[in-house]
């Protein structure tokens, strides 16, 4: 069976809902209204933040759960899905598109994500020294 592109999987992500935890999870007690995002969703914030800045993952899922009347954001759905929209964005990227989804603003150079990614780290830290003013 052949593997997905990380287009196919970008797309094919379920929608995006908000889900009551009936037992405790990530550190959330039970009852914690859990949202769970969308690539699309988790590419929307990171395209808010403007050239040059910076959004930590937590305060892009606190971004996502306020936006969506949650209490939370799923930590790991968008691990997995900063993913997804950072390696759909370097496939993008290699076919020329000049407008790619910007996730240095996000991903740590230091994080494990950075280090799973196709573009390694040094990457993240070339395009955020390429987008720091002066």
């Amino acid at each position: 069976m052949p593997r997905k592109t990380w287009e196919q999987k970008y797309h094919g992500a379920k929608p995006p809902h908000v889900a009551v935890l009936e037992k405790p999870y990530a550190g959330l007690p039970v009852g914690t209204r859990l949202f769970i995002a969308s690539p699309a969703l988790v590419e929307a914030v990171l395209r808010a933040v403007p050239p040059g800045g910076i959004v930590t993952v937590a305060a892009l899922r606190d971004s996502l759960a306020r936006a969506h009347g949650a209490d939370a954001t799923c930590p790991t759905s968008t691990g997995i899905y900063l993913r997804i929209v950072a390696e759909r964005a370097l496939e993008r990227m290699a076919m020329g598109d000049p407008d790619p989804a910007p996730f240095w603003r996000a991903i740590e150079p230091a994080s494990a994500l950075a280090g799973r990614l196709t573009c390694g780290a040094g990457f993240i830290q070339q395009r955020r020294a390429a987008e720091r003013p002066g």
